[in-house]
């Protein structure tokens, strides 16, 4: 008895600080509060849900922006395909503002030479570009910063795994297959490099002054392709491939317009979704409490505790929320009743066979463990998806869909149980209080 009343105030606590936390922030020194700006000192521990420059970030739909239109400055004589090179340009400049957390950013051609870029959630347009950073290309350097290739020299890069320089153990590494004239250049640079002996025989590969690898030369390669080894696993190897791929642009970006970009919805477009919102859970509480009485009351206080949680981890992760990621909010927490529903459902089966309430609850949670996992994981491999192939509000969507899936089977698989166990250690052990 005194277990369960410790474990049952112990959950309220947790509810009430990450509530309190989502809420107001928690920083240090300072305490449940969002530090000043330009409050230097104080750090961040968790950020309030309304803390924008800490937390979460709103998408362009409710809170605009800045845009950027790029132009590309073709060089003469230049006789490869403008549609394929530009769509590199676009994957390049979309992976900058995705590592950068804007997966909301908007990204498109604009005409044949053009890419225009919107940014959510920046109002200086200046300090828009500062987050895209520049828009160099590619160059393979040595130590003393002497450009050797550019990524216009390579025709093709990819992950390989296997048999490197005869070793007799399998690897993964990344292929890198160069044109005919970066076949001469490179053979060029490998044999000047590969004769220094002061530890400064690699060729740096630099991507917005950025050194994204950095492999050594120990002799001089004539052939059209080379092979980068190391410390790769698969994914590294995959994404080094990917970079010197979306680094072959024959061209550079020129900014040429810049611009702040009002919201498409505004903020009377997220007050009325969260309103919503609040309805939609409020009536849930009040259904769940109606049909299912005390387990209803428990997963009152689970879906407060699911809640919490989610608004917690969304500011730390920094999730751009736009409108499709709140109706990914809004959909995992219907996934969240719906497994506490299957629980409750399974419970009242097992007291109408005659068990008692505390058997019913153990083997109510074991016989809807399945379908409860059977459902979460399905739909998290579809965020996954989404999140992988998609791009802007689909990301965003998926992220948010993804997070509460994940946050909703713990708290029916642990919170809702343990509560439901002490409800019964506390007294409350008729069939008829239990929705039977």
């Amino acid at each position: 008895m005194k277990k369960s009343i410790v474990s049952f105030v112990a959950v309220l606590l947790v509810i009430a600080l990450l509530g309190v936390s989502a809420v107001t922030g928690l920083c240090i020194p300072g305490g449940f509060t969002t530090p000043e700006e330009g409050d230097e000192d104080s750090r961040v521990l968790i950020p309030a849900v309304t803390d924008q420059a800490h937390g979460i970030r709103l998408g362009l739909d409710l809170v605009g922006g800045s845009s950027i239109t790029y132009e590309a400055i073709i060089p003469e004589g230049y006789a490869g395909d403008l549609a394929s090179d530009m769509n590199i340009a676009v994957a390049m400049v979309r992976a900058r503002l995705t590592a950068q957390n804007y997966t909301e950013a908007t990204v498109a051609l604009k005409g044949d030479t053009r890419i225009y870029v919107e940014i959510p959630n920046i109002k200086n347009p200046e300090e828009a570009v500062q987050v895209l950073g520049a828009t160099a290309q590619m160059l393979f350097m040595d130590a003393d910063g002497q450009v050797w290739l550019t990524g216009s020299d390579i025709a093709k890069a990819e992950y390989y795994y296997g048999s490197v320089n005869g070793s007799p153990v399998s690897e993964h590494a990344v292929v890198v297959n160069f044109t005919s004239e970066g076949t001469a250049k490179f053979a060029e640079a490998t044999g000047s490099i590969s004769g220094r002996t002061d530890g400064s025989n690699f060729l740096a590969i630099v991507m917005d002054e950025n050194v994204i690898s950095m492999p050594r030369c120990e002799y001089q390669i004539n052939n059209d392709s080379c092979v980068i080894s190391g410390s790769f696993d698969q994914e590294s190897a995959q994404n080094l491939a990917d970079l010197i791929n979306i680094g072959q642009m024959p061209f550079t970006l020129e900014q040429v317009e810049l611009r702040s970009v009002g919201p498409q919805l505004g903020m009377d477009a997220l007050r009325t979704s969260m309103v919503a919102g609040a309805i939609g859970i409020a009536l849930i509480a009040i259904f769940m409490m109606v049909v299912y009485r005390v387990p209803g009351i428990v997963s009152c206080i689970g879906l407060a505790f699911y809640i919490a949680v989610e608004a917690v981890i969304f500011g730390l992760v920094h999730v751009n929320l736009s409108l499709a990621g709140i109706a990914g909010i809004l959909l995992s927490i219907g996934m969240a009743v719906d497994a506490n529903v299957v629980i409750f459902e399974r419970i009242k089966e097992e007291l109408r066979a005659g068990k008692s309430v505390k058997a019913s609850i153990e083997s109510g949670f074991k016989r809807a463990f399945a379908a409860i996992l059977d459902s979460n994981v399905t739909t998290l491999i579809a965020a996954v998806v989404l999140g992988f192939m998609g791009t802007g509000t689909i990301v965003g969507f998926a992220i948010t869909l993804g997070i509460g899936v994940v946050v909703s089977m713990f708290t029916a698989l642990t919170v809702t149980h343990l509560l439901l166990n002490a409800m019964a250690d506390f007294g409350i052990r008729s069939p008829k209080a239990y929705g039977a």
